[in-house]
């Protein structure tokens, strides 16, 4: 039996302030040496993302849809090994869920899940003894679900949060802290960015999270809460590990040694789910990080890359600039290594996006529009792919504004109900805008390292800048005009 000390931050609903509450939280307690780990509930990879730089440890997303209710304790036992303390922050309001399935997607479904105490962060800034009968009213609404007291957000003095108090002790709910209007400025650097300032190590990511420690510290009685976290009762589960998920002996290339597999990111990390990398380890990779921003060649040997879904949509002209690395992943492509591009790394492998030339892997455009497509799916694979197999479904979450034309290749990666078929499978890439959770489906890591450990098929390629095999010959907008054989992943003209 397991014992994790954890607690759930959660609120009446979004705007409270608990995104800024959970971050400061882990940094409060890292300052104090408390060993700390940071979980977001649900797909958002950019809040988790803050709360591992806050916690000095990788943050992870718990997300039921996407990894299955049963994986949501063994995942966080295993992000939260060998800690003194696991915070998981919740998505939107407590009871609330982004497909209205509540009852097993809702924060409130993952703390009872956790069978973790859940602390409500409320703002209070128009609110007096009101205040007691919303909370009263949480914590009434589902009698399984413990509520262990509250943190106070925008109070206005110190006679209402006197006032504040009495309300909440009379029903019993203890406070943890109370903090005034001014003391969670809106310091982090824009949603825009994405995971980036805390891959790149941005100073202003760095300040920002030192700001919300510091006002943490100063305002919550974190005593107290390590207390309530450590009255968390033992998960009976067991903890999740990519190696006993691993379907096959790792992979070895011909020469021996493990195949490299280059994993877009940066110094802080990668624009993939953590588990990612730990799934190709334990498959017998040798896992690279690739700075699309600084590296203009891949990393030694690589056989294979993985572009993660939470590389950000905003920074095309920075993709753009950095020819070379187009050109060599083209070249990868090219050769029959396998590539996999989750999210916008979809627009990356594109032939352009916004007018501005991308890889030119596949033969489409993108281009941003101002609506955001966002959901989860339930997808179909179209084709065989490292992916997936033929047939096979898979849940994936899709968050976007750049549409792509076509939306699909010859050979589409998914289909859906309510949609046309999307994504790209040429070659050994599959390029989708659909992100899955690798930790629900390991078989994709084991797939990956044994096709880039196995030696590609032969690929006929004409002399650079000759008569294509094809139509679509030429991979569309590579400046080395590199030549094909065969269709590309786009549709002939």
């Amino acid at each position: 039996m397991t014992v994790v000390p954890r607690l759930v931050l959660s609120a009446p609903s979004s705007g409270h302030g608990k995104n800024a509450l959970a971050i400061g939280l882990l940094a409060a307690f890292a300052d104090r040496g408390v060993d700390v780990a940071g979980f977001k509930i649900g797909p958002d990879q950019v809040d988790a993302a803050y709360l591992g730089l806050a916690s000095g440890r990788p943050g992870r997303t718990l997300d039921p849809r996407l990894v299955g209710t049963d994986r949501v304790a063994p995942l966080l036992l295993h992000g939260a090994q060998g800690t003194d303390l696991a915070v998981v922050q919740g998505s939107m309001g407590l009871y609330d869920s982004l497909t209205g399935r509540s009852e097993t997607e809702s924060t409130a479904a993952v703390a009872t899940a956790l069978r973790s105490p859940v602390v409500l962060v409320v703002d209070v800034a128009a609110m007096g003894q009101s205040v007691a009968a919303l909370v009263h009213g949480f914590r009434a609404y589902d009698e399984q679900l413990w509520i262990g007291g509250v943190i106070l957000n925008r109070v206005a003095s110190a006679r209402h949060e006197a006032l504040l108090r009495e309300a909440l002790d009379d029903i019993g709910i203890p406070v943890y802290g109370a903090l005034r209007r001014q003391d969670l400025p809106s310091v982090l650097p824009s949603r825009r960015h994405g995971v980036v300032p805390v891959l790149e190590g941005a100073d202003e990511a760095t300040r920002a999270v030192r700001r919300l420690g510091e006002a943490v510290t100063a305002t919550v009685d974190l005593e107290r809460l390590l207390g309530l976290a450590r009255s968390a009762p033992a998960l009976g589960v067991p903890q999740w590990s990519p190696q006993s998920t691993a379907e096959a002996a790792p992979a070895r290339p011909a020469g021996g040694a493990p195949p490299v597999v280059a994993l877009l990111g940066g110094p802080g990390g990668s624009f993939s789910h953590a588990e990612t990398a730990e799934l190709l380890r334990a498959a017998g990779a040798e896992v690279m990080t690739l700075d699309p921003f600084a590296d203009e060649v891949l990393p030694a040997g690589t056989r294979a890359l993985v572009v993660g879904g939470a590389l950000p949509e905003s920074y095309a002209e920075q993709l753009s600039a950095n020819r070379r690395l187009c050109i060599a992943v083209a070249e990868l492509a090219r050769t029959g290594r396998p590539v996999v591009a989750e999210g916008a790394g979809l627009l990356w492998l594109a032939r352009e996006l916004d007018g501005l030339p991308m890889c030119g892997v596949i033969d489409a455009i993108g281009s941003l529009r101002d609506g955001l497509v966002v959901g989860y799916r339930e997808a179909t694979a179209q084709g065989d792919s490292v992916v997936a197999t033929r047939g096979e479904v898979v849940t994936g979450h899709k968050e976007h504004r750049a549409v792509l034309t076509p939306r699909g290749g010859q050979r589409p990666a998914w289909s859906w109900p309510g949609g046309a078929p999307e994504g790209f499978i040429w070659r050994g890439v599959h390029a989708s805008q659909l992100v899955p959770h690798w930790a629900a489906y390991p078989q994709i890591a084991t797939r990956l390292v044994a096709a880039a450990a196995a030696e590609p098929a032969t690929v006929p390629v004409g002399p650079a800048g000759g008569v294509p095999a094809g139509p679509a010959g030429v991979v569309p907008g590579d400046p080395a005009g590199v030549v094909a054989s065969g269709p590309a992943a786009g549709p002939s003209a």
